[in-house]
């Protein structure tokens, strides 16, 4: 297994960010969603690399095979474990692809690092603006739904990763759209995540204020929302982000739940394939 040094915790002990690296060519950075691990993003280390492009994924500190201390697990220390990534690899006119609680990540290190060796950004069914209906976000998701999930991982963290990873991909009573194996494969990367991770991230991608983050953004962005996504509404993600960032292209997948990443695979690749390489992605719904 490869490895990025990431600083490291209270006790000195190194932090390990968990990545792999394939293809040559533009680099493609992918961030996975909460509360999986790089692995996630399987059907995309099997194309992107095909068609040009250097693709390299990791997984976050506190999940899948990377370091597990029990703090920093705030958006600013996560920011910061992209750079390491970035530098360590020397990455340079990299494309960033945040999914979900990733989406957050793009948008912090783009405010935090200055946007440094950033030339396109990618948000994927992204957490962002800001998920919290508060005063001043009326448009938000009420508190009490997040309390709820708080609530059922302490309840029974691996009772709540099955139950909320069938929301992920959509299924229902009426709707199977992917196999028990994929269900059976999304639970296993998330049962390797800390207890501490899990909750402490579930905080951050909730709480998280992203507005400021977006509106400094100048490079390409591209904006990609599944249209039945249950785990982050469009209406309160992807529908508000050309409010701060007026110049994103932004596709919606048409009835695309949250996993969109294995149930539209083929759409995704070739979208970010087509904005990586500087080809003509078309806005609007993209059925």
């Amino acid at each position: 297994m490869s490895y990025i040094k990431a600083g490291q915790d209270a006790n000195g002990q190194d932090i390990k960010l968990h990545y792999t690296d394939q293809g040559q060519g533009a680099p493609v950075v992918l961030i996975h969603g909460w509360p999986q691990s790089h692995e996630a993003w399987t059907y995309q280390l099997g194309e992107l690399p095909k068609h040009g492009l250097r693709v390299v994924a990791y997984t976050r500190r506190g999940f899948g095979n990377s370091s597990k201390p029990f703090e920093g697990y705030d958006y600013d220390t996560l920011a910061d474990d992209l750079k390491a990534v970035l530098d360590t690899l020397d990455l340079q006119n990299v494309t960033l692809v945040g999914f979900s609680m990733g989406g957050g990540e793009v948008a912090r290190y783009m405010s935090r690092h200055g946007g440094a060796r950033v030339a396109k950004v990618v948000f994927v069914s992204a957490v962002t603006p800001y998920l919290l209906k508060t005063d001043d976000n009326p448009d938000g998701v009420d508190k009490s739904t997040f309390d709820d999930i708080q609530k059922n991982i302490a309840k029974d963290r691996f009772d709540f990763l099955q139950t909320f990873g069938k929301q992920f991909y959509g299924e229902g009573p009426l709707s199977n759209p992917v196999s028990k194996g994929v269900l059976d494969w999304s639970f296993g990367m998330a049962s390797l995540g800390s207890h501490q991770a899990t909750v402490a991230c579930g905080h951050a991608f909730a709480e998280t204020d992203f507005r400021r983050d977006l509106e400094g953004i100048q490079v390409p962005a591209l904006v990609i929302h599944g249209e039945d996504d249950k785990t982050v509404p469009i209406k309160n993600s992807g529908d508000r982000m050309s409010q701060h960032l007026q110049h994103a292209t932004y596709i919606t997948y048409d009835g695309a739940p949250h996993g969109l990443f294995i149930t539209e695979k083929d759409k995704l690749n070739r979208d970010l394939i087509e904005f990586a390489t500087g080809g003509t992605v078309r806005s609007g719904e993209n059925s």
